[in-house]
């Protein structure tokens, strides 16, 4: 076994569709308006795909992204790590389509669901396979179609997510760069959560038939003050307590990246931890709830921004169905 070596993030890919849906147009579908959603949410617009464009096709975009970013080739790639909730199809798994689409042979791969939490976990899941010395190029992938399984009737949850996807390539830092890459994380479940989050039809508890398609039971069904209060709770508990176990405080963050779930709930950590908002990276009012893809969009829009700079200490934040929650700190490394 090589010896133990921290792993960092050394390229970012994206890509969302071109479509833009904007709550103008959205109030044409439902009962609903550009001022409520944007009171309750903090969205705006958000990117949907033509209807039969499998998540897979966003992920392989976002991965050329990528490659040509960094410079390298697919079969550079040793590891493929999806992050979804919308898989093409039960199997095989959205890591071996994209592996095909891309043209990694020599990549080994597998999915993690773990709904708006899945990039994180991904991202953890990825820097071990660096740490151990395994491999030295692990790709990780974050893409959902939201609307493949939104009730177009619902406007609780309708209003409230778009398709996207990015991807991060994982290294290991080089001799002098122990300071930077991923340095701490704390990931948490809680089942019981589950009731209050959740897609009920398709599965081996409920197989797909005509019953589950007629009780609509394969769109997303939401209490959305139950998911809202808990993730309020849980982003800033986690924040607050992986910060501490490195003695660090909210005036030490460069830049805090959290799930764009809703504004609120990513405003409400931030005060409650100490962060300037000059520091908080938010993009929900252009790309609304992305589910695994909103951290490496915010990652992208945060350089683009030039809020995200080489040395700079980010900490990602992100609760999910399930209920999921975790935190990743680490140090920017380009």
């Amino acid at each position: 076994m090589a010896n133990r070596r921290r792993a960092k993030i050394t390229a970012l890919g994206r890509y969302v569709p071109p479509r833009v849906v904007t709550n103008h147009d959205l109030s044409k579908l439902v009962d609903t308006n550009h001022e409520w959603i944007v009171e309750r949410t903090g969205i705006h617009e958000r990117h949907w795909v033509e209807k039969g464009t499998p998540t897979s096709e966003l992920g392989a975009k976002a991965v050329d992204d990528l490659l040509k970013r960094r410079g390298i080739e697919a079969d550079d790639i040793e590891l493929i790590i999806v992050a979804t909730v919308t898989p093409d199809m039960f199997f095989p798994s959205t890591a071996c389509l994209i592996q095909d689409k891309i043209r990694a042979t020599r990549a080994w791969g597998f999915d993690i669901s773990a709904a708006c939490s899945s990039f994180l976990y991904a991202l953890t899941t990825g820097a071990q396979f660096i740490e151990s010395g395994q491999h030295s190029k692990v790709l990780v992938v974050g893409a959902d179609v939201m609307t493949s399984i939104l009730n177009p009737e619902d406007r609780t949850t309708l209003i409230l997510f778009g398709d996207g996807a990015g991807a991060i390539l994982l290294e290991p830092c080089a001799e002098g760069e122990e300071a930077f890459g991923v340095l701490d994380y704390r990931h948490e479940i809680d089942g019981s959560g589950g009731e209050h989050l959740y897609m009920p039809g398709g599965g081996s508890l409920n197989p797909s038939s005509r019953e589950t398609v007629d009780g609509k039971m394969h769109y997303v069904h939401q209490n959305g003050q139950a998911v809202f209060k808990y993730a309020v709770r849980k982003m800033q508990e986690l924040s607050r307590s992986i910060l501490e176990r490195n003695n660090l405080t909210g005036a030490d963050i460069g830049a805090f990246i959290a799930h764009q779930a809703n504004l609120r709930i990513i405003d409400a950590t931030a005060n409650k931890i100490g962060l300037d908002q000059s520091k908080v990276i938010k993009n929900i009012h252009k790309y609304g709830n992305t589910t695994a893809a909103t951290i490496p969009l915010a990652i992208g829009d945060a350089i683009d921004d030039g809020k995200l700079k080489k040395g700079d200490l980010v900490l990602f934040a992100a609760v999910g169905a399930g209920f999921t929650s975790g935190c990743v700190l680490a140090r920017w490394a380009y």
